[in-house]
């Protein structure tokens, strides 16, 4: 089961939001036919705004992530609830490219570095909050690490990671963020610096050991007490009311002219590729 977990240093100087995401990556992965370097690109986004997301709380609230590089890729659009569970998408899933020379994925390769990450927070109110910063690797970790400190002003150390296996199959997803509280010393963000850089690859990490194990290695010397844990799960909220809405709002003789010409209207979910299909009985009214 995928999980969250959110907690912060017995002195209150760091606090800390983690989470396992191989589940909700692997259920993607199927969805969309990712080959290995997408998948790891879609994981880490899907890691990274499911953290973002399970910060919101409100009711209703949702957060998208969407970066787009120039690279082979194309855009990844990724949204969260409120709660931490996402839904996203590839626009090319089935690129694929050699590893890199210390045999990793290439996902910079894949994504690339000419373009944007662009973050938006709907809080309910109607009036979405957008925040933009240029891709430093297109690795995505680097680049939301980049985001909270020039769009949030906040000190971050962003850790994210996806395994794949021979069969293409993902063996461990997830990720961290770990930021500084208001108010803390040169002497906290050098000692966490440390710690973040003994604890590893993220990857390995929940690999070999629980998500509670994971905290205790990254905030190693700090205490660290854990407070919330939420389940969180790879969720579309599309439905066939919601489509047939869209549908209906489409001018009334176009319409009627894409009805008779294929007697039918097949709308796929870019989401979770659920596939919905009108007549022209539905449309009656």
């Amino acid at each position: 089961m995928d999980r969250i977990l959110r907690g912060i240093s017995a002195d209150g100087s760091v606090k800390i939001t983690a989470v396992t995401t191989k589940d909700l990556t692997e259920r993607a992965r199927r969805i969309h036919s990712t080959l290995p370097v997408v998948t790891a690109a879609l994981g880490r986004t899907m890691a990274a705004v499911s953290m973002m997301g399970n910060a919101l709380k409100k009711e209703g609230s949702s957060i998208t992530a969407r970066i787009n590089g120039g690279g082979p890729a194309g855009t990844i659009l990724v949204t969260s609830d409120e709660k931490g569970n996402v839904r996203g998408y590839v626009q090319n899933p089935q690129v694929d490219l050699p590893l890199k020379a210390n045999g990793k994925l290439d996902v910079g390769g894949a994504v690339g570095t000419d373009g944007m990450l662009t973050v938006m927070r709907d809080l309910g109110s109607g009036e979405p909050y957008n925040g933009s910063v240029e891709l430093v690797s297109g690795e995505i970790a680097e680049d939301f690490t980049r985001y909270f400190f020039e769009s949030d002003q906040v000190p971050t150390a962003c850790a994210l990671g996806v395994l794949v296996d021979r069969d293409q199959s993902v063996i461990a997803a997830g990720g961290y963020i770990v930021q500084l509280m208001p108010g803390a010393e040169d002497e906290t963000a050098e000692k966490l610096e440390r710690s973040v850089q003994r604890a590893g690859a993220v990857t390995k990490m929940l690999q070999n050991g629980s998500l509670e194990e994971l905290i205790y290695k990254v905030l190693d010397g700090f205490d660290p007490i854990i407070l919330e844990e939420d389940a969180v799960t790879y969720k579309c909220y599309c439905s066939r009311e919601k489509i047939r809405n869209a549908i209906a709002g489409i001018d009334r003789n176009e319409l009627r002219s894409m009805l008779e010409e294929d007697k039918s209207i097949e709308v796929k979910c870019q989401y979770c590729g659920e596939v919905y299909t009108f007549t022209e009985t539905d449309f009656e009214e």
